[in-house]
């Protein structure tokens, strides 16, 4: 009686496994990805550098604000969930080795002056950007070294690579690096 059980619960197995239903119906294509970071297809990290930045002065609220509208200076799709680094300009600096390099801030950043504090910051959607600089005293008269001509590099980061990266965002070069984005790979748009 043992066998034939043994024999009968293998022909169930079998009889089981063996069952198939019909084909399902088939999938949409995909889309084509591009090849992106770190071998994943469709992931992009962008850098836009922004020159001849001026801020408009709000005597109302106190701050500078300016504008730059994606579609303006990029040619791809910014999405919802992206991250958007801000860095400005702070000039060239001397290396050791007699060359220059070019050195880069990240936005939020503070400038203590005689008269009080001043900050350069931003809110962005993924339609635009918005820099202001805020502070903590009459900001009418401030030196327009500081509101004129000023270059901001925007770097557009992927939120799938964004949230699974640790990459340092301090440093420009570093998150470029980290984007496998090259210096030639900037692109430049001078502002009107």
């Amino acid at each position: 009686m043992n066998k034939f059980s043994t024999i009968i619960g293998i022909f169930l197995i079998i009889f089981t496994a063996s069952c198939e239903g019909p084909e399902g119906p088939p999938g949409f294509d995909g889309f084509d990805g591009l090849d992106g970071l770190d071998g994943q297809d469709g992931i992009q990290g962008q850098v836009v550098e922004v020159d001849g930045v001026n801020f408009d002065y709000d005597a109302d609220g106190n701050i500078f604000s300016t504008l730059v509208t994606f579609s303006d200076v990029t040619d791809f799709e910014v999405f919802e969930s992206d991250a958007v680094l801000v860095y400005r300009f702070d000039g060239t600096i001397d290396l050791a080795d007699g060359s220059t390099a070019d050195a880069w801030s990240q936005i939020p950043q503070s400038f203590f002056l005689p008269e009080g504090t001043i900050q350069y910051v931003m809110a962005h959607t993924f339609v635009d950007l918005e820099l202001f600089i805020d502070g903590n005293f009459d900001l009418s008269a401030i030196d327009t070294a500081f509101t004129d001509n000023q270059s901001f590099r925007i770097v557009f980061v992927p939120s799938v690579f964004a949230n699974g990266s640790k990459m340092d965002t301090s440093n420009v070069a570093n998150v470029m690096a980290a984007l496998g984005i090259k210096e030639s790979d900037v692109k430049k748009i001078k502002m009107d």
